[in-house]
């Protein structure tokens, strides 16, 4: 998927709502954990009252592996699942992959080709060759970890290195690696004060952003420091919506959270002037 066939379903859905798949069988509705996949059932539920309200869904991969064979059997149903069904939909591996270059390739060929997600999350702590595999692939999105929402950002990421921010010094050198039109970012909502500075090196990439709703993002605050004329943004919401209930309305009650976010992107980007 290219980013203008993504900001023409945000325009179309008005709205860059990003929903987490982040299953947690202690967490599901009872009625659910007595069928032969209730994973892959969860996750279908939620895709099937949201598909409308949200323009890509982010599967957290460590969700899955956490249940072994049977939830990497859930993840590969839940992605084809989507690519049938939802094609329009941005897929995001939330994978967190980056390791020495020929690792990486093989990461790259197993989301990308295999599972045929749109994109994945790749740590850039190993440099350029651990991250340019996966940007050699065409229309597929490398989101490189910049500035995240968790309290332990602070131990590295905002460390000052000759007098600047180490995120700083990430987002300029990945804009010097090969086929870097290819790279997004993750830039927590809980950082949002700093996505002013952020903007002025990457004025026009896609950012990931996690941490509104559960975490205390301010959706306001993001949208004011970190929107686009291309909005540029993906707003992550995991919890708040997929277990707003834990009955068996547990979609339902995630429709209507995501209506509720949804119909706030729509006032935002309509006072923008980004949609009518």
């Amino acid at each position: 998927m290219t980013t203008q066939q993504l900001f023409s379903q945000i325009q179309r859905k008005k709205s860059f709502l990003c929903i987490g798949l982040d299953p947690d069988l202690d967490k599901f509705p009872q009625h659910l954990l007595q069928l032969e996949d209730p994973i892959f059932e969860f996750n279908k539920a939620i895709i099937d009252a949201t598909h409308d309200l949200a323009v890509a869904y982010k599967p957290n991969v460590a969700f899955y592996e956490a249940y072994g064979v049977k939830g990497l059997q859930s993840l590969r149903k839940t992605i084809g699942y989507l690519n049938e069904n939802f094609p329009e939909q941005f897929t995001i591996a939330d994978a967190k992959r980056g390791d020495i270059g020929n690792t990486s390739s093989m990461y790259a060929k197993a989301f990308f080709d295999d599972l045929q997600f749109d994109s994945i999350t790749v740590a850039p702590y190993m440099g350029k060759d651990s991250v340019e595999p996966f940007l050699a692939f065409e229309d597929k999105h490398t989101i490189l970890l910049a500035l995240t929402s968790n309290p332990g950002a602070f131990d590295f990421q905002t460390q000052l290195v000759d007098g600047k921010e180490l995120y700083k010094t990430v987002l300029e050198t990945s804009k010097t690696w090969k086929n870097a039109q290819n790279l997004m970012y993750v830039v927590g909502a809980t950082k949002a004060e700093y996505l002013a500075e952020i903007r002025q090196i990457i004025p026009d990439s896609f950012l990931l952003v996690p941490g509104v709703g559960a975490q205390g993002g301010s959706l306001s605050e993001v949208c004011r420091f970190g929107m686009t004329e291309k909005v540029g943004l993906l707003v992550n919401s995991a919890r708040a919506v997929i277990y707003a209930s834990s009955g068996k309305d547990f979609a339902e009650k995630g429709r209507e959270e995501a209506l509720r976010m949804q119909s706030e992107m729509a006032q935002i980007l309509s006072s923008s002037s980004i949609v009518p």
